[in-house]
C-alpha cells in the first residue's frame, strides 16, 4: 500500500499549481467582488487540458482517472475555488457526451468543449426536485425524429453563459425509469434565463434558472437509450461528489497556509502568534484534519476508478467528511485572524462562503448520512464490523 505520487502525478500536481499561482489567486478576490465569470481564463485552463481531465483520449481528452484528477482539481482550488469548481462541472458534462453521445454528436460538440472554446452547464436540479432528483418534471416528448422539451432547471452553474446544456428530462413514467439525458444549445428556439442568484459564494460563476419552451431536440442529440437518464446522473454524481470534495480541500489548505503564514508573522504581547501554545494546537488539529480529509477522498477516487462495488459509498463518505472538514479548518483560519479574517483584505472570508456551499452541493451532508447509513445497514463490511 503505497501513498506516495508517482513522478508523472507529482507533474500533473505541479502544472497545476502554477497555473493557479498564474492564472487564478490573483484575481479571484477581484472576480469575487465583482461576480465575473472569467471565460478568458477558463479558455486558457482547456489549453492546459483541464476542462477534459477525465474525457477519453480519443475524443482529445486527457483520459485521466479521479485520483489523477482530484491532484488537479484541488491545486486549482487553492487558486480560486469557485472557478475550479466550474471546471469540474464542465468536466462531468462533457465526459457524459464523450460516454453516451452519437458519433455525431460527438463531431458536433465535444472538440470545442475539450478546447474549452465552448462550456457547458449540467442540469438536474429542479425548483421541487433537488436532493430527489427521480421526481423531476421537465418533459421530452417525441414527435418523429426530435423531442419536445418543457419545464424547468434551478441552480444551474453557468446558466446564462456557457454554450450547451446537458439536461435531464422525462420521456416516460414516472420514477427514476422515465428520465432520459439530452444536450441542448444553450441559445436554442424557446430557452430563456431567469436572474443570476445573488449567492453568499461561489460569486465567480453564474447560477440561475433555465426555462424550457417548446424546446426542439434532435433524436441524435440524446444521451444513450431512453430511461437511461437518472443512471447517467448518478454515475456522474459519484464523480461529482468526489470533485465537491477536492474543492473543499484545495480551499481549506488555501485558508491553512494563509493561517500557518499569519501565526508566524503576526505580534501580540511582545512575541508571535505562532508561540502561543493554544494556538498551536489549533494549527496542529487543522492540519490533522485535513490530511485525513485528504486521505478519505483519494480513498474514494481510488475505488472509482476501480469499478469497485463500494465505490458509491466512500464516494458519499469523502463527501460528507471533507467539505466538513473543509469548512471548519476555513472558519477556524478566519478566527485565528480575528477582525482582520473578516475583513476583504484578507482572503479568509471568502474561503468561508465559498468553502460552506460544498456542504450542499451534490446531495446535502445530510442526504450523505442518509445514503451511507442505508449501504451500511446493508453490508456491515463496509464499517469494518466483525462477527
Amino acid at each position: 500500500m503505497n501513498f506516495d505520487l508517482s513522478d508523472e502525478q507529482k507533474a500533473y500536481q505541479a502544472a497545476a499549481r502554477q497555473f493557479a499561482q498564474k492564472a487564478l489567486t490573483p484575481f479571484a478576490a477581484e472576480w469575487d467582488a465583482h461576480s465575473h465569470f472569467p471565460i478568458q481564463t477558463l479558455r486558457q485552463a482547456g489549453d492546459m487540458g483541464f476542462m477534459s481531465l477525465y474525457t477519453p483520449v480519443e475524443h482529445g481528452g486527457m483520459g485521466l482517472g479521479r485520483l489523477d484528477s482530484t491532484l488537479i482539481i484541488e491545486e486549482l482550488s487553492l487558486g480560486c475555488t469557485a472557478t475550479a469548481a466550474y471546471i469540474t462541472i464542465h468536466n462531468m458534462a462533457t465526459r457524459m457526451i464523450a460516454t453516451y453521445g452519437t458519433p455525431a454528436l460527438h463531431a458536433e460538440v465535444l472538440p470545442r468543449l475539450v478546447s474549452g472554446e465552448k462550456l457547458a452547464s449540467y442540469c438536474l436540479t429542479e425548483p421541487n426536485a433537488g436532493s430527489d432528483a427521480a421526481s423531476l418534471k421537465t418533459t421530452a416528448l417525441r414527435q418523429g425524429k426530435n423531442y419536445v422539451l418543457n419545464g424547468n432547471k434551478a441552480f444551474i452553474s453557468g446558466a446564462g453563459s456557457t454554450d450547451f446544456l446537458v439536461v435531464m428530462a422525462r420521456t416516460g413514467e414516472s420514477g427514476s425509469k422515465g428520465i432520459s439525458a439530452f444536450v441542448v444549445p444553450a441559445r436554442a428556439e424557446g430557452i430563456s434565463y431567469g436572474r443570476k442568484e445573488q449567492k453568499m459564494g461561489w460569486n465567480a460563476q453564474p447560477t440561475g434558472t433555465i426555462n424550457f419552451d417548446q424546446v426542439v431536440v434532435p433524436e441524435t442529440w440524446r444521451l444513450g437509450q431512453e430511461g437511461e437518464g437518472f443512471g447517467f446522473a448518478m454515475q456522474a454524481l459519484d464523480g461529482g461528489r468526489i470533485n465537491i470534495a477536492t474543492c473543499s480541500l484545495g480551499t481549506a489548505q488555501a485558508a491553512l497556509n494563509q493561517a500557518h503564514s499569519y501565526l508566524q508573522t503576526r505580534t501580540q504581547f511582545g512575541k508571535p502568534l505562532s508561540s502561543f501554545q493554544a494556538l498551536q494546537f489549533k494549527l496542529a488539529d487543522m492540519a490533522t484534519e485535513l490530511q485525513a480529509a485528504r486521505q478519505m477522498v483519494r480513498l474514494a477516487a481510488w475505488k472509482l476508478d476501480h469499478d469497485d462495488p463500494e465505490a458509491s459509498t466512500y464516494s458519499a463518505m469523502a463527501k460528507r467528511f471533507a467539505t466538513d472538514v473543509g469548512f471548519e479548518v476555513c472558519n477556524e483560519a478566519l478566527q485565528l485572524h480575528g477582525g482582520y479574517g473578516y475583513i476583504r483584505e484578507y482572503p479568509l472570508e471568502r474561503h468561508v462562503r465559498d468553502s460552506r456551499v460544498h456542504q450542499i452541493l451534490e446531495g446535502t451532508n445530510e442526504i450523505m448520512r442518509v445514503i451511507i447509513a442505508r449501504r451500511l445497514l446493508n453490508n456491515a463490511h463496509l464499517a469494518g464490523f466483525r462477527e
